[in-house]
């Protein structure tokens, strides 16, 4: 029974990597994986298999880089807490800044318009019209000819605006 209480108290709290060093890591592993998912991983609002695996694996490959040897939880929280102020003041930035909210947001994609599939657009999004018909669907809509307009936002929903 004393084994299992016998706990190294100085080893859970005090960390054992500089604080600076762990809030350079996640710094740098956060901007990273931030601009390859803001520029390369664009999709629907709708997280799919494929979506989670990345995700998945993307959070163990960058947990080396990020953290390197730790042990403590205190590294852990300093890590954790990098990455939930990047992500706020990401946020933060972009809603304060007209020249930040340009490169943190995505401008709409015109999908659909007056029920002609706009399919430029829907390739260089790679949005196959089974797709975009199955999203649809979803909306309530059964056929993209009695569609108006139809937007793939910069948050990845769809919006989609009926013909009267």
């Amino acid at each position: 029974m004393e084994k299992i209480f016998n706990v190294n108290w100085e080893s859970v709290f005090i960390p054992t990597t500089s604080v600076l060093e762990m809030i350079i890591r996640g710094t740098l592993t956060y901007w990273f994986i931030y601009i390859y998912l803001r520029f390369f991983r664009r999709g629907t609002g709708q997280l799919n298999l494929s979506d989670l695996l990345l995700i998945t694996m993307i959070s163990d490959a960058a947990q080396n880089a990020m953290a390197g040897p730790y042990e403590s939880v205190t590294e852990g929280l300093i890590l954790v807490g990098t990455l939930v102020f990047w992500d706020y003041a990401i946020d933060w930035l972009g809603y304060h800044s007209v020249f930040l909210k340009r490169i943190v947001e995505s401008d709409p994609v015109l999908l659909v318009k007056n029920g002609q599939l706009m399919r430029q657009n829907m390739k260089r999004e790679m949005i196959s019209e089974e797709e975009l018909v199955s999203i649809l669907r979803e909306k309530g809509v059964d056929d993209y000819q009695n569609v108006k307009t139809c937007y793939l936002e910069g948050s990845g929903n769809i919006s989609v605006i009926e013909k009267k």
